[in-house]
C-alpha cells in the first residue's frame, strides 16, 4: 500500500472523482492555504483531497539535506483539514517511489488511488524521479488521462510564502514574522515531563517538553506565547527555550510557565506551545535573587504582549 495507514488519513481507493492538491505542505502556511481554498473554488463540488509526504522526500534522497520540520504529521493532517482539505492522504514516500517516472505517479496515484478530476498544485510543484515532472508535464499528462490541472502561484508578493522561509524565520527568533507566513504562531508539541522541578521552587512552575532537533525550534531565550493542551484549552505562558545556564543545565528544553498558575499538574499531557515572540536572549545569572527578578520582569512582559 503506498498510503500511510495514520489516524485521520484515508487509505482506500476511490471511486469517485475528486480534486486534488498535492505537496509536502510542512507548516500548512498561508500559502499552502491559498492552494486549498483555490482548489475548492475550482472543485466544482468534488471532494478536495490533499495529498502530503512522509517521511520528507528529502529524508529518502538527499538525508544530509533534510529540513526541520515544522508540525509533527497529526497537526499537518488537523491543519491540512482545518484549510479545506475533505480528506487527507499520506503518501509513504520510499527509495521505490522516489524512482518512480513522472508518469507512473500520475497513473499510480492520481488516475488509479484518486480517480483525479482536477488536480491543483503550487507553480513550483516537482514529482518523479530527479524532479523530473513539472505543471507542464502534468497538465500534459492530465490532457491524455482526463483531467484537469492548475498551477496556483504562492501568494506573498516579491517573497512568496514557502516553508523554507518559515524555517529560517524561526532560526532567527522572528516569530512575529513567522507568524505573518503561517497565518497563526508557530508551534512546538510534544509530552510534559518531569524536570528539575527548581521553578515550582522559585515560584514558576513549568511545563518541561524535551526539544526534538527534528524540528524546528527557535533560538535559546525566552518567549512569550500559549500552552495549548490536548482539549485546546490555551493558557498564556512566558517560555524559555534552551539549556538553563544558570544552573548549568545540559538538556535542551521548552519549559513554559502558564502566568498566574500554580495548580496546574500537566505530567504526561500532549501540548502544543504556540510561540508568539521574542522577549531577550538566554542569559546566565550569578545567583537565584537576579534569576527571580529578571523572571519577574519576563512574565509582566509576556503578560503584556499576550493582553491577559
Amino acid at each position: 500500500m503506498i498510503w500511510r495507514d495514520f489516524r485521520g488519513a484515508a487509505t482506500d481507493p476511490r471511486t469517485e472523482p475528486s480534486a486534488v492538491t498535492v505537496g509536502n505542505f510542512d507548516g500548512v502556511h498561508k500559502g499552502h492555504q491559498h492552494v486549498l481554498a483555490r482548489t475548492r473554488e475550482l472543485a466544482g463540488g468534488l471532494p478536495v483531497i490533499a495529498v502530503t509526504f512522509v517521511p520528507h522526500p528529502l529524508a529518502v534522497v538527499r538525508p544530509e539535506q533534510a529540513p526541520t520540520r515544522l508540525t509533527t504529521i497529526e497537526r499537518r493532517v488537523e491543519l491540512l483539514r482545518a484549510a479545506g482539505a475533505d480528506e487527507v492522504r499520506i503518501l509513504n514516500f520510499t527509495a521505490e517511489m522516489a524512482s518512480w517516472s513522472p508518469q507512473e505517479f500520475v497513473d499510480r496515484v492520481l488516475v488509479e488511488q484518486l480517480s483525479a478530476g482536477l488536480v491543483a498544485v503550487g507553480d513550483n510543484f516537482r514529482f518523479g524521479s530527479k524532479a523530473s515532472g513539472d505543471t507542464t508535464f502534468l497538465r500534459e499528462a492530465g490532457e491524455r488521462a482526463g483531467f484537469a490541472v492548475d498551477g496556483l502561484a504562492l501568494d506573498g508578493g516579491a517573497v512568496p510564502y514557502s516553508s523554507t522561509l518559515v524555517r529560517t524565520l524561526v532560526a532567527e527568533g522572528r516569530l512575529v514574522e513567522a507568524a505573518e507566513v503561517l497565518g497563526r504562531p508557530h508551534e512546538v508539541s510534544g509530552i510534559v515531563t518531569k524536570g528539575d522541578q527548581r521553578g515550582r521552587e522559585l515560584g514558576f512552575p513549568t511545563a518541561n517538553v524535551p526539544v526534538d532537533e527534528a524540528y524546528a525550534v527557535p533560538p535559546d531565550g525566552v518567549y512569550a506565547g500559549w500552552l495549548v493542551r490536548a482539549d485546546g484549552e490555551r493558557l498564556p505562558a512566558a517560555i524559555s527555550v534552551g539549556t538553563n545556564p544558570t544552573f548549568d543545565g545540559v538538556e535542551r528544553r521548552v519549559e513554559s510557565y502558564v502566568i498566574d498558575r500554580t495548580d496546574l499538574e500537566l505530567y504526561g499531557e500532549s501540548i502544543r506551545v504556540e510561540l508568539v515572540d521574542r522577549l531577550r536572549s538566554m542569559v546566565k545569572y550569578e545567583g537565584i535573587d537576579p534569576l527571580i527578578a529578571q523572571m519577574h520582569q519576563d512574565v509582566d512582559k509576556a503578560r503584556e504582549i499576550l493582553q491577559t
